[in-house]
C-alpha cells in the first residue's frame, strides 16, 4: 500500500501520517510507503514516511508525485478560510488551480487511486433550515466556500468519468486545534479552549450565542481513514459527504471548558467583538442532519466535553 498526503505539514496531515504509521495497514493491505508533500518543511515524521517540499500549483510537480501512482491519495492541501477571503488570488490558485493540477495529473497517469478530499461546511450558505439536510443546495457566501464547492464538483465529475475513485469529506470546524493559531476565520473556536487550558488569556471575537458544528482532530482523522476504506459504490453519483459534528453555542463551549478544566479556565476568556469575523461566521451553518454519513459508518464525537478531553489526551499530556 502506497499513500500520498498533500498538505502534510499541517495539523491534520501530521496526525494522519502518524495514525497511518501506527496502524500500519489500509484497505486490508500493509502500508509500505507514505509520501508527505507540502510547501513547507514539516516536523519529523515516522520512519515509513518520505517528506518533500513541493508546490502542486507549479507545472509538472503533481505529475512527479505520481511516479509510481499511490493507491490512496489524501488531498488536504489548501488555503484556509480567512486567508482565502483576504487574498482572493492565492485562494483560487491553491484551492482550485492546485486541486485541478493534482486531479489532471492523476487523469493523465496510469492507475485509479482512491482520492480523499477535505472539503468544508463552508460550501453551504444562508438561509439555512435547522438542521441542514444532506441534500441542501450549495450556495457558499465566501471565496473559500466557493473554492471548495468547485473542487467538490471536479471530484465528482472526475470520479464519474473513471479517472479516480474520489470521496469528498465536508469537515465541521476542527477543534481543539493544537499549536499556534492559523489564519482560519474559525480559529477562535479552538483558541477560547486551547489558550485557557494553557493558563493564557483568549479573545472571543463573536457573541456567545453563535452556534457551530465541531469535530475533534481525533475524529477528523477517523473520518478520513473511513473514507479511504469505504466502498464508494454506496455513494452513487453523490461523492461528497457532510460529516456529523457536535453542534454547540460558544457559550456551551465555555460551559464545557468550565466543567472539564474548572471555572478559572473559563474566566480567562475576554470578549472583544470583531465585526469582520462575525460577518464571516454568520454565513456558516449551525447544525446538520448528517444521516447519510452516519448510515455509512462515520462516527462523531459524543459531546463538546469529549472534544476537550480528546485534546488533553492527544495534544497536552503527550507534549
Amino acid at each position: 500500500m502506497h499513500v500520498l498526503i498533500t498538505g502534510a505539514a499541517g495539523m491534520l496531515g501530521r496526525k494522519l501520517a502518524k495514525r497511518l504509521a501506527d496502524v500500519g495497514a489500509l484497505r486490508a493491505k500493509p502500508i509500505e510507503r507514505i509520501d508527505l508533500i507540502d510547501i513547507m518543511e514539516g516536523p519529523a515524521a515516522p520512519a515509513i514516511c518520505a517528506s518533500s517540499v513541493a508546490d502542486i500549483c507549479e507545472p509538472g510537480v503533481a505529475a512527479g508525485l505520481l511516479r509510481p501512482m499511490p493507491d490512496v491519495i489524501f488531498h488536504l492541501a489548501g488555503v484556509v478560510s480567512g486567508e482565502a477571503e483576504a487574498d482572493f488570488d492565492k485562494g483560487m490558485a491553491v484551492n482550485i488551480d492546485g486541486t485541478r493540477a493534482l486531479f489532471d495529473a492523476i487523469r493523465w497517469a496510469d492507475g485509479t487511486p482512491r482520492v480523499v478530499f477535505t472539503s468544508s461546511i463552508a460550501v453551504f450558505g444562508v438561509p439555512f433550515p435547522d438542521p441542514i439536510p444532506d441534500d441542501f443546495h450549495l450556495t457558499p457566501l465566501t471565496s473559500y466556500g466557493t473554492q471548495k464547492m468547485v473542487a467538490e464538483a471536479l471530484l465528482a465529475d472526475y470520479s464519474r468519468r473513471g479517472f479516480f475513485d474520489g470521496i469528498g469529506v465536508r469537515l465541521p470546524t476542527i477543534s481543539v486545534r493544537p499549536g499556534s493559531p492559523n489564519a482560519a476565520a474559525s480559529g477562535f473556536f479552538s483558541g477560547i479552549i486551547r489558550e485557557p487550558l494553557a493558563g493564557v488569556q483568549a479573545v472571543l471575537p463573536v457573541s456567545r450565542q453563535v452556534r457551530h458544528s465541531h469535530a475533534s482532530p481525533r475524529t477528523a482523522i477517523r473520518y478520513l481513514l473511513h473514507a479511504a476504506e469505504l466502498d464508494s459504490a454506496a455513494l452513487g453519483a453523490r461523492r461528497n459527504l457532510t460529516m456529523p459534528g457536535v453542534s454547540v453555542t460558544v457559550g456551551e463551549q465555555i460551559e464545557a471548558l468550565a466543567r472539564v478544566a474548572g471555572p478559572d479556565a473559563a474566566e480567562l476568556i475576554v470578549e472583544s467583538p470583531e465585526p469582520a469575523i462575525a460577518e464571516i461566521v454568520a454565513g456558516w451553518p449551525e447544525r446538520f442532519d448528517a444521516r447519510r454519513a452516519l448510515s455509512l459508518g462515520f462516527v462523531p464525537d459524543q459531546s463538546y466535553d469529549d472534544i476537550i478531553r480528546a485534546y488533553l489526551e492527544d495534544d497536552v499530556v503527550s507534549d
